[in-house]
């Protein structure tokens, strides 16, 4: 069994070696202290597993990226010091096989190891929590145009059609001015900056009434 173990701070390797050695006497263990020395040690050499640090020197999820283009097989354990939250979904979504939090390596390393070993992701419960609330933000992702308001829809509305500020605003009974408002509003929210842009926005949003 080969191990390749990343992290900048020599006492937590100590540590994380202590746990290995116990449950894997036999390991071969290999060091290193940044993501440079990482991924040249990765895609150079075959391991049984490679156990990271995700915020030491030199990027480790972009060295994490960059070991699953080049060699894909690899399997990768993220760790850090920072609770889920603040990186777990970067570093699955970057390739890694599992991610823990350094405080809960002693009781799940192993754990951890030997399902990434058979070619599973280790996916603690608060993990699978944020990859599903994500998931769920994705999916409910929302056009652009939702956040107009019923007013601003109607002078959306009447723009598309063509016509004009002053008639919009003769129309709704309300100032130049204030329908010049509105429709810096409705630019600002859809990200769009001219009525031939409105236009095709609502075309390809199925906005223009017959």
């Amino acid at each position: 069994m080969k191990v390749l173990l990343a992290d900048d701070h020599k006492m937590v390797r100590q540590g994380l070696i202590k746990i290995l050695t116990e449950a894997y006497p036999y390991a071969e263990i290999t060091e290193v202290d940044n993501a440079t020395d990482l991924f040249i040690k990765a895609v150079n050499e075959e391991w049984s597993i490679i156990i990271s640090d995700i915020t030491m020197p030199g990027n480790p999820i972009d060295s994490l990226k960059r070991i699953r283009e080049v060699a894909p097989e690899n399997h990768i354990l993220m760790l850090s010091m920072h609770s889920p939250e603040h990186y777990a979904l970067r570093a699955i979504k970057a390739g890694a096989s599992g991610y823990l939090t350094k405080d809960s390596a002693s009781e799940e390393l192993v754990i951890a190891i030997n399902q990434i070993m058979k070619g599973k992701k280790y996916i603690t419960p608060e993990v699978a929590d944020i990859l599903a609330t994500s998931l769920e933000i994705n999916s409910s992702a929302k056009p652009l145009h939702v956040l107009l308001s019923n007013k601003e829809l109607t002078v959306f509305q009447a723009l598309v059609k063509g016509t004009s500020v002053s008639q919009i605003a003769e129309h709704l009974k309300l100032s130049v001015n204030t329908i010049s408002t509105y429709r810096s509003r409705i630019l600002d929210k859809l990200g769009l900056h001219s009525n031939a842009d409105l236009v095709k926005y609502a075309i390809k949003n199925n906005l223009i009434d017959e």
